[in-house]
């Protein structure tokens, strides 16, 4: 896996760089979000709210990379996750202007995930973070 890091680092600094000149969509900005919109819990088994990722909400026809929009307890939007194949991590795949529905990027994380519901296969949790890192424990529980 350390050898990816250098290319999911830079695949999410890309990403993430259109999302800065953007404000936040308002829309999204409280849980929870309009339609397409669907909280993941009901799509798949899964918690309605996951620790460490807060509660998420995606439009199915995005699935699977997303982005899934991920909610603070309070229902304020704290950060835009993708959801990345690690068979989709070739040169003949790209992933082109990726949005961040809470606008500005604070800081990105990227997490090696095996698979679980809705996303089976190995992937990359690619989460472009709208809050500083000191207020991620707004999602830890």
């Amino acid at each position: 896996m350390k050898t990816l890091l250098p290319l999911l680092a830079a695949f999410a600094l890309a990403g993430a760089a259109p999302a800065l000149a953007h404000g936040p969509d308002a829309a999204l900005a409280e849980a929870p979000p309009a339609a397409p919109y669907q909280p993941v819990s009901a799509l798949v088994t899964l918690p309605d709210f996951i620790p460490g990722l807060g509660q998420l909400f995606v439009d199915p026809a995005t699935l699977p990379a997303g982005p899934f929009l991920a909610y603070d307890r309070d229902g304020a939007l704290v950060s835009t996750v993708y959801m990345i194949p690690l068979a989709d991590l070739n040169p003949d795949t790209a992933f082109d202007d990726l949005a961040a529905a809470g606008g500005t990027v604070d800081h990105v994380d990227i997490h090696y995930n095996a698979g679980h519901p809705g996303v089976e296969v190995p992937h990359a949790h690619i989460v472009l973070w709208h809050v500083p890192a000191d207020e991620e424990a707004r999602v830890a529980q």
